[in-house]
């Protein structure tokens, strides 16, 4: 895989075909800054078209996950007299795009929750494909409590709960444990502890290693273009896909490893 860039915000480890980055802002319960922002996004973007890289787990340092945006940079930065609305709005939007690639990169996106996931925290586990947390993990969108609104992930919290809850939690800012985030449908599996998240972490990849990577990439996009395409659009695409697939090279390892009765080559 290309060369990872260094961070001052985030930690990256590379192992057995497995991303981990970890969210390292501790002494601000790791909350989103636009240096966080940029460096996620920016090693987002080198692994998103490489299959060598199988997966990727999200999680945070010091006990937390992410307590939200930086609200000392937000009254610095947006607050101070100096910016204007354009500004702030192309900030907002340089997190959407965070978001947005979280949402839809190719590979597997797990996310561990211990501590705290809170505003932009919570919606960063939105937009992952498998949330895993503690039973003591503490949610909550609190936005409007500040003043302001979950603007740029209040698709990944509607996308992820539905309509009605995210309503629920975004105009009431509710807390919740990891208990009703796993009765909500937030969490995937909610587990005591953080050797637990671990072990939960190992189950989740050795499933995802027994899936062909390309296949994954091609199965994540049908499925987040069945919300928004027209069903014959739809139907186009996963004609295209079907068709992609099936004369690959995965395709074709694939079902003759099933038919020879033996793992085909991706799986360990």
């Amino acid at each position: 895989m290309s060369a990872l860039s260094p961070t001052r915000t985030i930690e990256t480890d590379v192992q057995h075909a497995w991303l981990t980055i970890w969210l390292n802002r501790p002494e601000s319960r790791n909350a989103l800054n636009e240096e966080m922002t940029t460096e996620l996004r920016n090693t987002l973007q080198v692994v998103q078209d490489d299959r060598s890289v199988r997966g990727i787990t999200l999680r945070g340092r010091g006990g937390v996950f992410c307590a939200g945006g930086d609200l000392k940079a937000f009254q610095s930065d947006f607050q101070g007299g100096a910016e204007s609305h354009q500004l702030v709005a192309a900030a907002s939007r340089r997190a959407g795009e965070l978001f947005r690639l979280v949402n839809e990169m190719p590979q597997v996106v797990v996310i561990l929750v211990e501590g705290a996931a809170i505003a932009g925290g919570l919606g960063l586990a939105c937009a992952g494909d498998l949330v895993v947390v503690t039973r003591e993990s503490q949610f909550a969108l609190t936005e409007t409590t500040l003043g302001i609104a979950p603007a740029q992930i209040a698709p990944f919290v509607v996308q992820r709960l539905g309509l009605s809850a995210a309503r629920r939690l975004m105009l009431t800012a509710a807390r919740f444990d990891g208990e009703e985030a796993q009765r909500i449908g937030l969490a995937d599996q909610v587990v005591d502890d953080v050797d637990a998240l671990d072990e939960a972490e190992l189950k989740i990849r050795a499933g995802v290693m027994r899936c062909a990577p390309g296949a994954n990439a091609m199965t994540k996009e049908l499925v987040l273009a069945a919300a928004r395409l027209e069903p014959q659009a739809m139907l186009d695409l996963a004609a295209e896909r079907f068709a992609e697939g099936m004369l690959s090279d995965e395709g074709r390892e694939g079902i003759s490893a099933f038919i020879e009765k033996r793992k085909p080559s991706w799986s360990d």
